[in-house]
């Protein structure tokens, strides 16, 4: 990784706010400094691979014999350290003077730190220097020219990063969520036009949050940033406090087009699917969750038939909390599942697939969509796009094949699995058929 100089480090607001004082070593000022540290532990420096600056407060330093002063400083040294920081005035009142001999004449640099600033923030800020000096410099993929592309394609792929790193990237690429941000990762499998316009959209419905995006071959993808709402007295369901279902609806109504009353990305073959939400000031990794998760959930999307009926022309947009349970039933692949998922499907619902193999209904998918509904007959019908009697008749027939009733809460779990393994499996067998299209 390329890296700051030792000269270039001590230029920084925060490391000067220590009032450093150079001991020793202004000869090797341009050395490059890889990364900060900071540690007290005095018996040797087997922890550093070289190029760090190493900070301490001086504590271990204090009860040590000159011998053990003078090895300390030999190890550093012959570890390849590019310098040591040690603050004095509180454990340490004054610099030992063999540790200064010792640094000079290995050539190392010693800086006494005469004010107190938290090492935590020296070395968040220098680190965060060098990992943007190196991303300056670099590029390791086609599109790493494009700092949003190259920090979204790390985080989806679950490289391993460092939080310093993803924070100067980000900022880097522009990206800002703000104190109390929430970030929600989105996949689009449609034209990158498109799925960019899509995007687009949905950021100027939700009042223009930062956003990270960039086109990848496959999809598209991006990081959203929401910002919760308060609880209102008496409103149970608004979307901004729930950040996926506000990321849903905004897409929703970026893909339909409310002046002229269609839909206005319908016929593009766009598929959307949502993440977790997850705090902007959380580790990194939870950033790779709520991508990865959306990227899973668009998967499932283009290969499973969705569970309830999909817009006639616009786009499909689903989450991965929707498709909780398809995951769970596919989990280690399809193949690894197939034939436990058969099984299940069989020994539920064999009875209303040997009825729909002799007379053309939809039982089956009435069932799901029932079950997921929480039994309302209203949602249901509408869903279905058919009217109430006709639901009940299809009820009451699920009933009599099953011979159970489907809104007992014992039996709700286990029907609506098998339902779903159901549509999974179908979904698997269509997918393999000659000439079949991904779903929409």
């Amino acid at each position: 990784m390329p890296a700051l100089t030792l000269r270039e480090i001590l230029a920084l607001d925060t490391v000067g706010a220590t009032e450093p004082e150079l001991l020793a070593g202004a000869s090797s000022l341009d050395r490059p400094v890889r990364w900060v540290h900071s540690s007290e532990v005095y018996e040797g420096a087997n922890f550093l691979d070289g190029g760090e600056l190493l900070l301490t407060n001086g504590f271990g330093l204090v009860g040590a014999d000159a011998e053990t002063r003078r090895r300390y400083v030999r190890e550093l040294a012959a570890r390849g350290a590019a310098g040591l920081a040690v603050e004095v005035g509180r454990s340490l009142p004054v610099m030992p003077e063999e540790v200064v001999a010792e640094a000079r004449r290995l050539e190392l640099p010693l800086l006494a730190l005469h004010r107190v600033v938290p090492f935590v923030r020296i070395a968040e800020a220098a680190n965060r220097a060098i990992v943007t000096q190196s991303l300056a410099t670099r590029a390791v993929r086609t599109w790493e020219t494009d700092h949003a592309a190259a920090l979204l394609a790390d985080l989806a792929d679950g490289r391993a990063l460092n939080q310093p790193e993803v924070t100067a990237r980000s900022e880097l690429a522009g990206f800002r969520p703000g104190e109390g941000s929430l970030l929600v990762g989105i996949s689009v499998h449609g034209p990158q036009r498109a799925a960019a316009a899509l995007l687009r959209g949905a950021v100027r419905g939700l009042g223009g949050r930062p956003v990270l995006q960039a086109s990848f071959p496959g999809d598209t993808l991006a990081l959203l940033a929401v910002v919760r709402t308060a609880a209102r007295p008496g409103v149970t369901r608004d979307p901004v406090r729930d950040p996926v279902r506000a990321v849903q609806m905004a897409l929703r109504a970026a893909a339909h087009g409310t002046e002229s009353g269609g839909w206005a990305i319908g016929g593009e073959g766009v598929t959307a699917a949502v993440g977790h939400a997850v705090p902007a000031a959380a580790a990194w990794l939870r950033r790779s969750e709520t991508l990865r998760a959306a990227r899973a959930a668009l998967e499932l999307a283009l290969t499973v038939p969705p569970a309830e009926p999909a817009p006639e022309h616009g786009p499909l947009i689903t989450s991965s909390r929707a498709l909780a349970l398809e995951r769970e039933l596919t989990r280690g692949g399809l193949d690894a599942n197939r034939d436990r998922l058969a099984a299940l499907v069989q020994q539920t619902l064999g009875p209303l697939l040997e009825w729909e193999a002799a007379h053309p209904s939809d039982l089956v998918r009435t069932l799901e969509v029932h079950l997921r509904n929480g039994c309302s007959p209203t949602r249901t019908a509408a869903l279905l796009h058919i009217g109430r009697q006709s639901l009940y008749q299809r009820l009451e027939r699920i009933e009599m094949l099953l011979g159970l009733a489907p809104d007992d809460p014992e039996l709700q779990g286990a029907l609506l699995s098998a339902a779903c393994a159901h549509r999974i499996v179908r979904g698997a067998q269509a997918a393999a058929a000659p000439g079949r299209r991904p779903a929409a």
